[in-house]
């Protein structure tokens, strides 16, 4: 224990020397499960904002892993605990700060609040969505849901002896609901203030640019809620992403005459995920179930497989897909004539450019792996892929 305590001083003063040779620095405990040997590695994962470059330390070995070398698709707004982050293709998940600087500055006001779109409003779901993503909010979990009475009720316990409770809950329970967990510094006041006053009529007075004002009725239809407080936040997103592995709100999956979409997980961090949502809406199809998914590699092999042997890329298609968090959604296609797929265009982004310039991956995507959207290839594979997300991983 003290070779350990002793090695782990002088690392850390090592640490302050490259500190006072390279500016600022931030430092991460994290860790990587090593599929080979079934267990997780931890490392030290240093971050320079400087110059945007990353140096890895065996933790258990004191060893450097990775010298510092310029990483290009790490940012600032990535480092936070709970997050998974992408290093050279390997996933690790950030499980606390590495030194007390980097706790006071990255740490002190980052807060998590509820963030819930009612149904009112289910069809700006885009629109909000890109308000939230340029707010500075970084969504860490989202689901579609179809909120019974009784978990309705347990919603709105803070009204039950208001007048407007009845009205409170046949909203709310008058189709889907999407909640979301959001991130960033002063969470739950930044998110009030964006929402802006609850009726929806003053907001356009108050607050003309809220929320509520652009997508508002009156004061019980008044687009998204959320919680005034920190006890409230962790008891409402308690009720919609429960911590104790019991099964919250169901999710609104209807398995008929359907395809699956997924947006990747670049197109997510890029914060493209309101602009491909109204894009889709504007296309004419419906997004009936929407959740976002942590996969990791085993899922992603198993969801891919039909893929594996016969698509050269295989190998970089999946490292995309586990490489942050994904949105599944469950489209429907009323209308045969225009396919999902026509839509989502040819899966290289420089081809659908020139050939389909409208499609979703002319538009947002980048490369052959990082092309924005996957979506089901054959239309009896559509409610196969819908029930992996929407029955096998939401269990």
């Amino acid at each position: 224990m003290r070779t350990e305590r002793r090695a782990s001083s002088l690392w850390r003063s090592v640490s302050e020397k490259q500190e006072e040779n390279h500016g600022e620095r931030f430092v991460f405990i994290a860790e990587w499960y090593d599929p080979n040997a079934s267990l997780f590695r931890r490392y030290e994962l240093l971050f320079y904002p400087g110059d945007g470059s990353v140096e890895m330390h065996d933790v258990k070995n004191h060893r450097t892993f990775l010298k510092r070398t310029k990483y290009d698709d790490l940012h600032l707004e990535d480092l936070f605990i709970g997050n998974k982050v992408n290093i050279f293709s390997r996933q690790l998940v950030l499980i606390d700060y590495g030194d007390q600087y980097t706790a006071r500055q990255l740490g002190s006001r980052k807060e998590k609040t509820l963030a819930l779109i009612k149904p009112d409003a289910i069809s700006k779901a885009g629109e909000i969505i890109e308000m939230i993503n340029k707010a500075g909010f970084t969504i860490t979990k989202l689901k579609m849901m179809m909120l019974s009475r009784k978990e309705a009720m347990d919603f709105h316990i803070d009204h039950q002896s208001k007048p407007f409770l009845n009205e409170l809950i046949q909203l709310i329970t008058s189709g889907p609901t999407i909640a979301m967990e959001i991130l960033r510094d002063d969470a739950i006041c930044e998110w009030k203030r964006l929402l802006g006053p609850a009726n929806s009529g003053m907001a356009r007075t108050d607050a003309p640019g809220s929320l509520r004002a652009l997508f508002g009725t009156d004061g019980i239809r008044n687009a998204a809620h959320g919680p005034d407080s920190f006890a409230s936040a962790a008891r409402e997103m308690e009720l919609f992403f429960p911590s104790s592995g019991v099964c919250g709100p169901a999710n609104t999956a209807k398995f008929t005459n359907c395809t699956c979409c997924i947006i990747k997980p670049h197109a997510i961090s890029e914060g493209l995920l309101g602009k491909i949502l109204m894009a889709i809406r504007d296309a004419g199809f419906e997004i009936s179930a929407m959740q976002m998914f942590n996969m990791d590699r085993v899922n992603v092999e198993e969801f891919y497989e039909v893929y594996k042997g016969v698509v050269s890329e295989y190998n970089e298609m999946v490292t995309e897909m586990y490489s942050g968090p994904c949105v599944a959604m469950e489209i429907q296609q009323n209308n045969p004539t225009k396919t999902f797929r026509e839509f989502c265009g040819p899966a290289d982004p420089e081809i659908a450019r020139h050939l389909r310039p409208g499609t979703l991956r002319a538009i947002f995507g980048k490369t052959k792996i990082q092309n924005a959207v996957h979506c089901t290839d054959l239309p009896e594979d559509g409610l196969l892929e819908v029930q992996y997300f929407f029955k096998i991983l939401d269990n």
